[in-house]
């Protein structure tokens, strides 16, 4: 079992990785939660549940009231109308000020049952046990919440959890599509932060059918290392912490004007990366191995252009409204050099050819 502590202003707590943690999740509920639990609600989804439901009220053991909510999976459902009818639902129960949420799920788990957590009765204790790949970028940092029709995780808190509780074995039963999402997270964190990280990965993996035992807890180790790194110095995104998006400013536009759930956050977030590459380029004036990084994305699967019935115009509007854009200009996560990232604010201009060119498949 490995450990991995997380500080930040508000919190310290402990990211657990090991294979079969999920049978004696008791066990890392911490100390000072332990005799003031009373009761568990776990959330989770549909796809989910049948899976490994019970291996987590099992690891739970009998100490504990124990009650279950299933939402539909897909990005679908970080919806105000789930929001709700899970507070409803957590009422219902009668959970208190002492119950514990467990986000039992993916990325779209650990953000909305979280919100709920970070607002039921002005905030309840929550862990995070992911079962995705892409999970580890969004189990760790406290960022949650849901959708807004305009866009994506306008509604939301900063609601650290008690603990994060990894078991690497639950990605064998990921499809590819899901592969692919989580791990673009992991390239992510190498390409803004660690070169020795990427270097490694690249030597690593170049099948995800390896990402198994050892190579999957060191993967996840290295992965959220770099985002604890962040964490630790920017806990509230008002600095540093913003070059975690490096990729999402085009990402997130193109779920939005596809449709949440049509293409993975991860996938998304390929085709943002390659992007804000070329512009760093052309901003900056410099060479990146662009090329390289396209060429493994596309031999792990991945698409690198814009779905070319997207339109430039609408990309752009919609990247106008991220959260990091200021009275409407645009402001992205681009590249000095591997390693190495800065929030610049850019000229709508140079964006919009390189969207059409990119439309294009140029």
């Amino acid at each position: 079992m490995e450990q991995l502590q997380i500080n930040t202003s508000s919190k310290k707590y402990s990211v657990w990785v090991g294979e079969g943690i999920r049978f004696k999740l008791s066990e890392y509920v911490p100390d000072s939660l332990q005799q003031k639990v009373s009761s568990v609600l776990i959330i989770t989804d549909d796809q989910v549940a049948p899976l490994y439901l019970q291996d987590v009220k099992d690891g739970l053991g009998n100490q504990f009231e124990i009650f279950e909510y299933v939402v539909p999976s897909g990005e679908q459902s970080k919806s105000f109308q789930q929001y709700y009818d899970l507070q409803t639902y957590a009422l219902e129960k009668g959970l208190d000020r002492h119950s514990l949420i467990i986000a039992l799920g993916g990325g779209v788990i650990g953000d909305l049952a979280g919100f709920v957590a970070a607002t039921y009765m002005r905030g309840i204790p929550f862990i995070q046990v992911p079962t995705t790949l892409l999970a580890h970028d969004s189990s760790v940092g406290g960022k949650v919440g849901i959708n807004h029709p305009l866009g994506k995780n306008m509604v939301g808190a900063f609601h650290q959890p008690e603990a994060v509780v990894y078991d690497p074995q639950v990605f064998q039963s990921l499809p590819l599509h899901e592969w692919r999402s989580g791990f673009a997270e992991a390239i992510k964190h190498s390409l803004i932060w660690d070169v020795t990280f990427y270097q490694w990965l690249q030597e690593n993996i170049d099948d995800f059918t390896a990402i198994k035992g050892e190579l999957a807890e060191q993967l996840l180790l290295r992965s959220i290392a770099v985002k604890a790194s962040v964490v630790s110095e920017d806990e509230k995104e008002t600095g540093i912490r913003a070059i975690l998006n490096f990729g999402h400013t085009l990402g997130h536009a193109i779920e939005k004007e596809l449709g949440y759930g049509k293409m993975t956050h991860g996938e998304a977030v390929a085709v943002g990366m390659i992007f804000a590459m070329r512009l760093s380029e052309q901003q900056f004036d410099i060479s990146l191995p662009v090329d390289q990084v396209k060429a493994w994305l596309t031999k792990l699967g991945y698409k690198t252009e814009i779905p070319d019935h997207l339109d430039a115009d609408q990309l752009l509007h919609t990247m106008k409204k991220d959260k990091k854009a200021q009275k409407g200009i645009i402001r992205m996560v681009l590249m000095k050099e591997l390693g190495r990232v800065e929030v610049v604010s850019v000229d709508e201009e140079p964006i919009k050819e390189l969207l059409l060119k990119s439309i294009k498949g140029e």
